[in-house]
């Protein structure tokens, strides 16, 4: 996996799978992060309309929470259709949540659920709160080795992304094309494990890296990835 400034690997990132051993006292000793702190109490919606705080999502368990561009974006919608795949048994065995998080309205969600197949938990920041106390970036900078889970090239994903906010009940982009995303592993409580923002659309953090820092058996992804230049 390429790593850059984007990326915070805290100090148990190595130990961070479950372990028997006697001397692994600290496994959880994980940073507590300022930024995760000022935005705990930011508020989020489900596809319902229902709000919740962002801090209950990781209060009393460890969560892979990943934050998308946008539900148009199609490098995030084939990200999403590969995160989908991880069994629900996988997590239930290490005790971790699989959550996305985008910045569109609530009445998105399902649309977007049924085009991924993610039947993972899903909720939206509409206000981009905690996009921005967590320092998500804006617009894209660098250029990319490509992600192993977008399939579809620039032209014909951006073909498909307006065609469906044109089909879409209000033409909109569900969210600010300008933010990028990121992948944060997290809890229980405010322990960070692992915080990457994303520098572009591509910049996405292999799936099977976020299943092994969190100590969920692995799923593999073959698709090599494209050559890309941002």
């Amino acid at each position: 996996m390429k790593h850059n400034m984007a990326t915070e690997t805290f100090p148990v990132i190595q130990q961070i799978g479950r372990s028997t051993d006697a001397n692994s006292a600290d496994l959880w000793n994980a940073m507590h992060h300022p930024d995760l702190e000022l935005a705990a109490t930011c508020l989020l919606r489900d596809q319902y309309g229902k709000t919740l705080e962002f801090g209950d999502l990781y209060r009393d368990s460890t969560a892979i929470i990943i934050f998308v561009r946008n539900f148009l974006c199609y490098t995030c919608k084939e990200y999403v259709e590969d995160l989908a795949k991880v069994p629900k048994s996988y997590l239930k065995a290490a005790g971790v949540r699989l959550i996305v998080i985008g910045q569109s309205s609530y009445q998105h969600i399902q649309q977007f659920c049924s085009l991924t197949k993610f039947s993972h938990e899903i909720y939206v920041d509409t206000g981009r709160e905690i996009y921005c106390k967590l320092g998500m970036k804006k617009g894209e900078s660098s250029s990319s080795s490509g992600s192993p889970h977008v399939k579809s090239n620039m032209i014909t994903g951006s073909v498909k992304s307006i065609w469906r906010a044109m089909k879409s009940p209000a033409f909109d982009f569900q969210g600010d094309p300008a933010q990028q995303g990121g992948a944060l592993i997290v809890g229980p409580g405010n322990r960070v494990h692992f915080l990457h923002r994303d520098l572009n659309r591509y910049d996405h953090v292999p799936i099977s890296s976020l299943l092994q820092y969190a100590g969920v058996q692995t799923v593999h992804f073959g698709e090599k990835p494209q050559i890309l230049e941002v």
